[in-house]
């Protein structure tokens, strides 16, 4: 008994390792997987469970252009393991909205069949009124938010699979830099969303420096036959905090001062610029003043630059004289211009 149960539990993790289409997963990935999960199984047995068991009841396809096969279940097939409630359909349909003015339609369409499960499952509830919840929630980004660039779906895919099983990638890349094409075999170490830009962190040839590539300027994606390097010493989250998309001006942080109005002082108070922040309220004057410890970075200061007459710049002096020039500037092109 203890066997059928055991046979049962491991065709259960397999529905849930194998993608839908356009995804991919190869034989030796999903072994390694199962055997992560404690399913001692060899790489003959595992392929008689594919072929001989799963794809005998399930949509189950077998990408076999090329060895390592690739697995893959029908686009459209869905399989609610478990089954999807009520409080997981609402979380699902804000993360949709959410998500969808961030992401490319290549991304979001991943996970469109969980999307869909949700819509329809709160559509079926009309006897309570659930059904109206997807047309009563929306998420609304912080600041304007531009369209995400798109890319080619098999780029998703080349891209996706090279980081889940280590491996290079020979690319046909658009420089912005030079605006031409250029070929690069691409070593990826990660990848990272950025407002409205997908980028994959990567090492190129034989150089150790991580360079930043920009998924919709990446043309053509094939897996390398070249063997995968991987970075040394290279932590995600430190190449992030380090300022490697915050356009770093400095290594230490700053200690920013500055006077704020009354609607800008609430916001803050709510939703901190950062953990080591004060608001004093100043002397017959509804406006108060802000210190804070922030990175001394680009996307603080256009933070500061973005809201205008709300806020007056104490501290840094670098930073007050930079909003002070860009306020001259704007001025001088007015008045060039009437």
């Amino acid at each position: 008994m203890s066997e059928i149960r055991e046979t049962l539990f491991r065709y259960l993790t397999m529905l849930q390792l194998i993608p839908r289409s356009p995804g991919r997963i190869s034989t030796p990935v999903l072994l390694e997987k199962l055997n992560e999960r404690g399913f001692q199984i060899d790489t003959r047995s595992l392929q008689r469970d594919l072929r001989d068991k799963l794809a005998l009841h399930f949509p189950l396809a077998c990408d076999d252009r090329s060895k390592p096969y690739r697995w893959y279940f029908d686009r459209d097939f869905h399989c609610n393991l478990p089954a999807l409630d009520v409080p997981s359909a609402l979380t699902l349909v804000l993360t949709e909205e959410y998500l969808k003015g961030l992401l490319p339609p290549v991304v979001i369409g991943q996970l469109a069949p969980q999307f869909r499960d949700a819509r329809q499952l709160l559509d079926r509830l009309e006897g309570n009124g659930l059904s109206q919840w997807a047309k009563r929630v929306r998420a609304i980004p912080n600041g304007k938010a531009l369209i995400p660039a798109p890319f080619k779906a098999e780029i998703w895919q080349a891209v996706s699979q090279a980081l889940l099983e280590n491996r290079a990638l020979d690319v046909t890349y658009l420089s912005r830099s030079v605006e031409q094409q250029r070929q690069y075999t691409l070593h990826p170490q990660g990848l990272v969303s950025r407002h409205s830009v997908t980028y994959l962190l990567a090492t190129v040839k034989d150089y150790e420096d991580i360079r930043q590539f920009a998924l919709h300027r990446i043309e053509n994606a094939v897996l390398s036959s070249t063997p995968w390097r991987g970075a040394v010493e290279f932590d995600l989250d430190d190449y992030i905090f380090n300022g490697a998309f915050g356009y770093l001006q400095g290594s230490d942080n700053i200690t920013l001062v500055a006077n704020v109005a009354p609607q800008l002082a609430w916001l803050l108070m709510e939703t901190p610029l950062s953990d080591q922040q004060t608001l004093t309220p100043l002397k017959a004057s509804e406006w108060q003043r802000l210190e804070a410890i922030v990175p001394n970075d680009q996307q603080t200061l256009w933070w500061l630059k973005g809201l205008g007459t709300n806020v007056e710049v104490l501290e840094p002096l670098a930073w007050k004289n930079d909003i002070l020039a860009t306020a001259r500037e704007i001025l001088s092109r007015l008045v060039q211009n009437t």
